[in-house]
Formats: structure tokens, sequence, C-alpha cells
């Protein structure tokens, strides 16, 4: 067997639970066209037996689209990642970061660092059944087991095991006592474990994660890593990534203005209104597309108070538009 070695995203966007939807990576991929998108986590038993078109549709604009799996059984995981393969994503990337209660009960997400060999055995019998990529995306610790070495020993077990791309979250999880959202800023940063694990293991793609926020400190981590995920600042401050491609993969296409990334997403608005679904539901990850300007918050409060109703549409976001041009003038 022959493990297809995974491409070199310098920059690409977490999957984040509730958020990371098909519209979201539509509307992300307006602004940047090189980075890698991800599926928010889904569930191998989800996939096994729920409604597949639901769960796993996208469209080929979105691409390239990694899909995040949840779970711990190998032969699952890999009827999965086969399924995922044949639906036409790009990679398929096993959660061994998430520290929710309801993830732990089920003996995936972060508490699998505490069981290297059984990640191997997933990583294996996934890489065995797909041509795609197959990567991992975990923490550099779990409650107290956090030492530098027991993360090495993770990723040299797994990585035997086929993997050899690995997004590594610098902050370790508490799996008791702290929530998800805590886990995400509590436990201290710790880059330098993460440019350790890089050394130690040239031969892998080692990717960053963790409160990178802005194009100077994206850019501040390639001499130490490979490349960087970003996950809340494209919900806080999306238009951060406008300028990815440009700045970062030295793309010369111009950089849109953020009225150009609304305008470039009203069609797609009408589109899915057609198909009844509700324009906050798309407009949602927009919402703070003017975050720090004059005027956001006009926007944001008519697109929030009028954009559920089932009539409305992208004429309510040219309206949200000229309303904040007004505040400005």
């Amino acid at each position: 067997m022959v493990i297809p070695s995974p491409p070199r995203y310098l920059v690409s966007v977490a999957p984040m639970m509730d958020y990371s939807d098909r519209h979201f990576r539509y509307i992300m991929r307006q602004m940047t066209k090189k980075s890698l998108l991800y599926t928010e986590m889904i569930n191998t038993q989800a996939i096994i037996h729920g409604d597949r078109p639901k769960l796993l549709d996208f469209s080929l604009a979105e691409k390239p689209v990694a899909l995040q799996l949840g779970g711990d059984n190998p032969a699952q995981l890999a009827e999965c990642a086969k399924i995922v393969e044949d639906w036409g994503y790009d990679e398929v990337n096993l959660n061994v970061g998430c520290p929710s209660s309801r993830v732990q009960s089920g003996n995936f997400g972060a508490c699998l660092m505490a069981q290297p060999q059984k990640v191997a055995e997933c990583i294996e019998a996934m890489t065995k059944a797909v041509n795609i990529p197959v990567t991992v995306k975990h923490r550099i610790g779990i409650d107290n087991q956090d030492s530098y070495e027991h993360m090495a020993n993770f990723v040299k077990v797994v990585a035997e095991a086929g993997c050899q791309r690995f997004v590594v979250h610098a902050r370790k999880a508490w799996l008791q006592g702290l929530s998800p959202k805590e886990n995400r800023n509590i436990p201290p940063l710790r880059y330098e474990d993460v440019y350790h694990l890089k050394r130690d293991f040239p031969h892998l793609i080692i990717e960053i994660n963790g409160g990178i926020t802005t194009l100077e400190q994206i850019k501040a981590q390639f001499p130490m890593v490979d490349g960087v995920m970003i996950g809340r600042v494209a919900c806080d401050n999306p238009y951060v990534l406008a300028s990815l491609d440009q700045e970062i993969y030295g793309d010369d296409t111009p950089i849109k203005t953020r009225e150009e990334v609304i305008e470039s997403v009203l069609e797609y608005v009408d589109s899915w209104g057609d198909r009844h679904v509700k324009l906050n539901t798309i407009m949602r990850h927009l919402l703070q597309i003017f975050a720090g300007q004059p005027g956001t918050k006009i926007w944001k409060r008519h697109l929030t108070e009028n954009g559920y109703n089932p009539d409305a549409n992208s004429q309510l976001v040219r309206e949200a538009l000229s309303l904040r041009e007004l505040v400005n003038n």
C-alpha cells in the first residue's frame, strides 16, 4: 500500500462545532481560494445511520475540503472514511482534540491521546480504506499527561501507522472541570512544544493551532512549523481571510473589499432561499465582516432582527449595507 503524501496547506480554517457548515465554508472560500477548509466534526454513528446527504453534501466551490470524523472504532472509521472519499472530500481528519463530556462518553476526541495505540489502529484502518490523505488533529496533552514526552510518543506511534500530517492545538485539554469553551482559552498556549515536535519529526507535516488571529502571527509561525490553522478569528473577524492568498500564498489577484465579499454571496443566498433556508442561517457567518469598522452595529442589527423572516432575501442584505453607508455618511 502506498500512503498518499498529504499536500501542504500553509493555512487552514478549523473545524468548529455548530459553525463550520457548508454556508460558512462557501463564504470563507469567497475570501481565500487556497486555504484548506474543514467540516465540523461528524460522529461515525451519524454517518453510518443518519441522513448522509444532509450531513455530507457540499458544493464544489468549497474545495479543497477536509471532513473531520469523531470515533474510536477502526472498522467504523474505515467505513466512514471510504464514504467520505466517495462523497468527494479531499481529506479525512480524525478528531483527537475535542474535550466535551459528550465526546468523552463515546471514548473519542481528546481522551484518545491517552490511547496512542488505539489511535494508531484507527489510522491504519482508515489509510488502508482510502486513497485520500488521513490526518489527525490533537492537543499537546490532557490532564496530567501533558509532558512533551507524552505528545512525542503519541505522534511517533500514530505516524508509524500511516499518518503524515498532524494539526496540533498548542493547549492541553482538561477533561474534567473545564467546558469546551474554557478549554480553548484557559490552559496556557505552549507553542514551543509544537516547534519541538517539528524539530524531532522533520519528515512529518506539523501544523499549529491556537490563539493565532492576525496575518502577522500567521507569518511568524512559518520558520518553525509547516502550516497554521486558524479558528475563532474566522467567526469574530472573518475579513482577516480576505488577504490570506495575497499575503501568505503570494497570489496576485486583487483583495476583495468587504462590500465585494458580501456581493459575491448574494446569488448564493437567494438560491438557498428558494430551498426555504432562512437568510440568517447563511448571513450569521458575515455578521462580523465589519468588525471594528464604523456602522457594524446597524449592519448586524438589521440582519439579526429581520433575517429570521422566511421571506428575507438578498434585498435585506442590500438594505443593511445601505443603512451602514448612511451611518458612515
